[in-house]
């Protein structure tokens, strides 16, 4: 039988794969603007790169729209700077005292290349699942054969780690899906 703590152990690592994976995609854009896309921009902010998210107020007063208010107003075009650099694609719009971001409306074709992108992503966190099964499995059947555990034992592993793959693909697939719409809601 698998113990508790293989078992968790596991369990840790698939949830740590879905993890990622939920993290990696909530970066992607769907069809409200989302403080989560300017995540992955950093600013320089006095000799140090700092993510965008930590110097201001962000907030989305409309669904097309977020608007950066800066707690230290001197450094606006290094913030206008760090959005043209990042692969947004759109021109930030200052006031002075506010940035404003207005997305524009997701056309058909770049919804289907979001969705394109999400399920590639779904399958490489796929991938990791199953590769955390198989160095298990590998593991189990070393010990199998090296008359470490019986056969009955290595079955109810192979079926309890299996459950946990299944469970944790189905999650994935739910993930996908869930995007997906959200992609596709116009």
């Amino acid at each position: 039988m698998i113990s508790k703590d293989e078992y968790s152990k596991t369990t840790e690592l698939m949830s740590q794969a879905i993890d990622a994976f939920s993290e990696q995609i909530s970066v992607i854009r769907a069809g409200r603007a989302n403080p989560s896309v300017l995540k992955n921009i950093y600013v320089d902010y006095y000799g140090q790169k700092t993510p965008l998210l930590q110097i201001g107020n962000i907030s989305s007063p409309e669904p097309r729209l977020l608007v950066i208010q800066p707690w230290d107003i001197s450094i606006m075009k290094d913030i206008e700077k760090a959005i043209m650099a990042s692969d947004l694609g759109i021109n930030p719009q200052s006031d002075g005292r506010v940035i404003r971001l207005l997305f524009p409306i997701l056309s058909q074709e770049r919804r289907n290349e979001l969705v394109k992108k999400v399920k590639a992503f779904g399958e490489d966190a796929k991938v990791r699942i199953r590769n955390i099964r198989r160095e298990d499995m590998d593991k189990y059947k070393k010990q199998k054969k090296d008359s470490e555990i019986t056969e009955d034992d290595y079955t109810v592993i192979e079926k309890d780690i299996q459950k946990l793959t299944d469970e944790s693909t189905a999650k994935i697939d739910d993930i996908v899906k869930e995007k997906t719409e959200e992609i596709m809601e116009v």
